[in-house]
């Protein structure tokens, strides 16, 4: 059982409607038994790092989800659920991610538009079982203002826009995306279902 984190942010129905489409089992939780029961975890996020904290410890799910990642358990982090890994972001200065991964989320400057919206190609950095079967050069959807950027070797995949940025981590049991691969269409559904295959 796959557990979809409800922490009164993101774009839960459409998350939850990719995996219904796969036939996987998966639950919209904010039970923290539920959540130790499960075989893994998916964090979305549509919203403000600083209020993602918030709503996490809030609901007693921050410490339970770095937990839960550092026991080995597989985790997939969508948007903000990539970005809340990172020790800081510009969004909210003062305010502590889980740091499970070294590194900030910078804002897009130099006069780009944010926030960056609509289609953009990856590309691969690292062979991936969660990214089989997708070409390099593959086209997702992306919303956000804030990019990632690890101080560490976890790079999966890369994107231009004006810039070079990290769009998607991947170590061990954990991979996260900054883009969405619920609203990506046939390719983010190949990504959803390699992550499905892993869990069983």
């Amino acid at each position: 059982m796959i557990a979809i984190v409800d922490y009164g942010m993101g774009n839960l129905r459409s998350v939850g409607n990719a995996f219904a489409r796969l036939n996987a089992e998966a639950i919209v939780t904010r039970d923290a038994d539920q959540i130790k029961r499960s075989s893994a975890i998916v964090l979305p996020g549509v919203g403000a790092f600083g209020r993602c904290v918030e709503n996490l410890q809030k609901f007693d799910l921050f410490d339970l989800i770095k937990q839960e990642i550092s026991s080995g358990k597989r985790y997939l982090g969508i948007c903000l659920g990539m970005q809340i890994l990172f020790e800081t972001s510009e969004e909210a200065p003062g305010v502590a991610g889980m740091g499970v991964i070294k590194g900030n989320v910078a804002r897009f400057r130099g006069g780009l538009k944010v926030p960056h919206m609509g289609w953009n190609s990856v590309q691969m950095v690292k062979d991936s079982e969660i990214l089989r079967g997708i070409d390099d050069g593959a086209y997702f959807y992306f919303v956000h203002s804030f990019y990632p950027a690890p101080i560490e070797d976890v790079a999966a995949t890369r994107t231009d826009y004006g810039i070079g940025f990290v769009s998607a981590v991947e170590r061990d049991n954990l991979f996260a995306c900054q883009f969405h691969p619920e609203k990506s269409q046939s390719i983010g559904l190949q990504l959803l279902s390699n992550f499905v295959g892993l869990c069983a």
